[in-house]
């Protein structure tokens, strides 16, 4: 409650600053106005009476046009209003009245932290929220030419960014390249085909230093861009694969001699490992699902440490195809853990594993009578618990909203992470009965759990504020990327749209019933100038009329 109290009094601050210096600038107006009618010494009363003249006589016309006019300025506003919303998620008039016109009344930016909160817990609330935002290679990343290549021939569109495939590339620079590579001419021109924009400048490069030497890194090349079936993918792997594992026998033997000795051998076990990696992804993807898990399970055992190429997660993959729902819950186990960084697959495999139990005789009316069970406590808190990890996912598994070849990077919380999530284990859900129904009625339940607005979390730290920026940059164009959380249309949206509403309204009326608007008209104006007629005669009475007479002329 305390959240949302806050959340409130920071919009009303928001409404009075823009309220107050509407307020300014209509008295500013009217002082104008008074000036000009006091310009000439003339009586006070025969001011009013001018103006009240001049009212009189207007036409019905004039009011037609007066709020038309007002209609029209208010719909522009609230079209470029909302056009900015769209585009940058706030209000133009409420960016510019905390920005600058709240300073200029003397207003304090609470955006700004104090440095007491610097110092102290909100700084790891902060490193923790920079930490979320890092792009993670996708564990399940397509092949270029079997997969990404295929879709694009067949539909004529580009699911892979520009900033995405930017990534791929300084990751291959990171893994695949050293500082030795030029004393080799076909590590020296790979070390270049790396950094090639055009797709068959590198594939060319890569056959170049496969005339050279038999290159681990450019069977690589041509295994992801060049291959058009899974099937040649992997025959190329293997090339590979043999290729590297006597580049890394012999490193092995000398990384002790020296600091680019090390290099080099850090440099061979990258590449061994993506490639035993990527076949046991190839025999996955072709049916030989056992064999996959096995190479797996040995490449895991093999390199222990290299724990940042998130194999486990294929893993995860491959045993619910095998429905070795035991061997699952011995992976998630070892790796959810509170000390080690959470992903979408983590939490939702967990939560499918609990929901099993209970979803094939889950049924909501029997739980609204008698309560939920243990068990099936235990399966709506460990939905909630991926929700609120991940509140995308589930739009995606439920079918609501369309899925989209999953990017090579991720978000990890974000909408990248949801769809490269959603598009390999929704097979997993709907196998197990009824847990997407039991997914349908307990996940919206989750954000009555979570704090509003997102300044704590419940499980997990705050949500983080850059996945949609960071979304947008991954995502294709042509997909529209989930939001969260939805932003609430700003006050003076919603403000100009019934202003421009009222106004059209006072127009149409005044048009269609001219007589009666002009009685209301001048009836409402004379009610306005009454205060103001009864000031100025109260003033003409108390002040003598030379000084009246002076003070006019000044």
């Amino acid at each position: 409650m305390a959240e949302a109290g806050t959340g409130f009094l920071e919009q009303l601050k928001s409404c009075i600053v823009w309220s107050w210096t509407y307020l300014w600038t209509l008295w500013f107006f009217i002082m104008l106005f008074l000036v000009y009618i006091l310009r000439v010494p003339l009586r006070i009363s025969d001011n009013v009476s001018a103006v009240s003249m001049f009212l009189n006589t207007l036409t019905p016309k004039f009011y037609v046009a007066l709020t038309g006019t007002s209609s029209l300025i208010s719909g522009l506003i609230l079209i470029f209003e909302w056009w900015y919303f769209r585009k940058y998620g706030t209000s133009f008039i409420e960016q510019v009245s905390v920005s600058h016109l709240r300073p200029l009344l003397g207003g304090v930016d609470n955006s700004a932290p104090s440095a007491a909160s610097a110092a102290g817990g909100d700084a790891d609330t902060n490193r923790q929220s920079v930490s979320e935002c890092k792009v993670w290679r996708n564990p399940l990343n397509l092949f270029r030419g079997a997969e990404y290549n295929r879709y694009t021939w067949v539909t004529g569109r580009e699911p892979l960014t520009y900033y995405d495939m930017n990534l791929s590339a300084q990751d291959h620079q990171t893994f695949f390249t050293c500082d030795t590579d030029h004393l080799r001419p076909a590590d020296a021109i790979m070390q270049k085909a790396w950094r090639e924009r055009n797709p068959q400048a590198r594939i060319s490069a890569a056959h170049e230093a496969l005339e050279l030497n038999e290159c681990a890194t450019a069977y690589i090349l041509l295994a992801e861009e060049e291959a058009t079936t899974i099937v040649e993918a992997e025959k190329l792997f293997k090339q590979a694969l043999k290729a590297g594992e006597g580049c890394y026998r012999r490193s092995q033997q000398l990384q002790h001699h020296g600091a680019q000795y090390e290099a080099q051998h850090r440099r061979d076990t990258n590449v061994l490992v993506y490639i035993k990696r990527r076949l046991a992804m190839c025999a996955r993807k072709l049916g030989r699902t056992r064999e996959a898990v096995k190479m797996m399970r040995d490449l895991m055992k093999e390199f222990p440490l290299l724990s940042m190429f998130n194999i486990h997660e294929n893993l995860l993959e491959a045993l619910l195809e095998l429905q070795a729902y035991a061997d699952v819950q011995a992976v998630l186990a070892k790796y959810d853990d509170i000390s080690l960084p959470k992903s979408a697959t983590i939490c939702y495999t967990a939560a499918l594993l609990k929901a099993r139990a209970v979803s094939d005789k889950f049924s909501p009316e029997a739980a609204s009578r008698r309560g939920l069970s243990t068990a099936e406590m235990n399966a709506v808190e460990a939905i909630h618990r991926a929700v609120e990890f991940n509140p995308h996912v589930p739009k995606y598994l439920l079918e609501m909203k369309s899925l989209i070849l999953p990017p090579e990077h991720i978000l990890k919380r974000g909408d990248s992470e949801a769809i490269a999530y959603a598009f390999f284990h929704l097979q997993h859900w709907k196998r197990v009965e009824g847990a997407l129904n039991l997914l349908h009625c307990t996940w919206e339940g989750t954000f009555r759990m979570i704090p509003y607005p997102l300044e704590k979390g419940h499980l997990f730290y705050p949500y983080p504020i850059c996945t949609e920026t960071a979304d947008r940059e991954l995502l294709p164009s042509f997909h529209e990327v989930s939001v969260y959380p939805k932003k609430e249309l700003p006050f003076f949206i919603l403000f100009t749209a019934g202003l421009c509403s009222f106004t059209a309204m006072l127009a149409l009326l005044t048009h269609q019933f001219p007589e009666l608007m002009g009685v209301f008209a001048k009836a409402f104006l004379s009610t306005l100038f009454a205060p103001l007629n009864f000031v100025m005669e109260k003033v003409e009475s108390i002040l003598p009329s030379s000084l009246w007479h002076q003070l006019t002329r000044i």
